[in-house]
């Protein structure tokens, strides 16, 4: 059974209720469209303005606009919802009477979370690669490990549009990431993104292909694509990927959404005609 893919392009800026109403319009639209599994940008609620750890919430927590709106929308449009990232100052698999619960140097996690069509969350990433670089743009440096508290954990989660695997952004540098999501079994991965323009011109496409092409696998990609201020663009060029690195959509700037259907049978025999997780041979 073939299921329909959206990536959700957005700029967002410091409102975080303006973001995220443009997302729930974005999203209507996916919805519209048959969109079976919505994927939101990156920082996709917050991505300018006040220190991160100000819209930072602990996991499940009542009263958590940022979680609570991403519960909401898949509820209401019955579809499986992957939010970009969300800034959570709580560890995962720990609960308040844990040491380690919070993060307490003020930094917080980008996670990427995943709910099912009820609203339920099924998982949650955190990112492991942070972007601390210096990039030849307005910006010139870039240093998330200021802001943000590294994950460690690999994720992949079965869902019914398909067993997804969650990485974020610069995460798309490292293959040994994606080698292990393709171990788990992903059929399609999600990169929730905010590329600067500068770095996107030179590699988004070329890494995202790469990508889908090692693990076999479809590859969704959502982008920040625009101005968010006076010293920061985003390269945007969100986009689907089949497992033989065909570009199935792309969107080039601002806001909108991008879809394209999974095909099983086809993921099903390109793994069988060329199986190279049966002729890996370094680890």
């Amino acid at each position: 059974m073939t299921r329909k893919l959206a990536a959700v392009q957005m700029v967002s800026g410091p409102d975080v209720d303006k973001n995220m109403t443009d997302a729930a319009e974005l999203i209507a639209e996916a919805v519209a469209q048959g969109a079976d599994l919505v994927l939101l940008p990156e920082v996709f609620a917050a991505l300018e303005g006040k220190p991160m750890r100000t819209h930072g919430e602990r996991q499940d927590a009542p009263g958590s606009p940022i979680q609570e709106f991403l519960a909401g929308q898949a509820r209401r449009h019955g579809v499986v919802l992957v939010g970009g990232t969300a800034p959570l100052s709580s560890r995962p698999g720990l609960n308040e009477d844990d040491a380690d619960y919070l993060i307490e140097d003020g930094r917080v996690r980008a996670s990427s979370l995943v709910y099912d069509a009820e609203g339920v969350l099924l998982a949650r990433y955190d990112k492991i690669h942070l972007f601390d670089v210096m990039v030849e743009d307005r910006q010139s440096q870039y240093s998330e490990s200021l802001t943000y508290e590294a994950g460690s954990e690999v994720v992949c989660v079965d869902s019914s549009a398909g067993r997804i695997g969650l990485s974020v952004c610069y995460d798309i540098r490292f293959p040994e990431l994606y080698r292990q999501l393709f171990g788990l079994g992903a059929e399609i991965v999600t990169v929730p993104a905010a590329f600067t323009a500068v770095t996107g011109a030179a590699h988004w496409e070329s890494l995202l292909r790469a990508r889908a092409i090692e693990n076999q696998c479809y590859l969704i990609a959502a982008a920040q694509g625009g101005r968010h201020g006076p010293s920061r663009e985003t390269w945007g060029h969100s986009m689907i990927v089949s497992p033989w690195s065909e570009i199935l959509a792309e969107l080039d700037k601002g806001p909108g959404v991008v879809l394209a259907e999974t095909d099983p049978l086809l993921l099903q025999d390109i793994r069988r005609r060329m199986p190279v997780a049966d002729h890996i041979r370094l680890h």
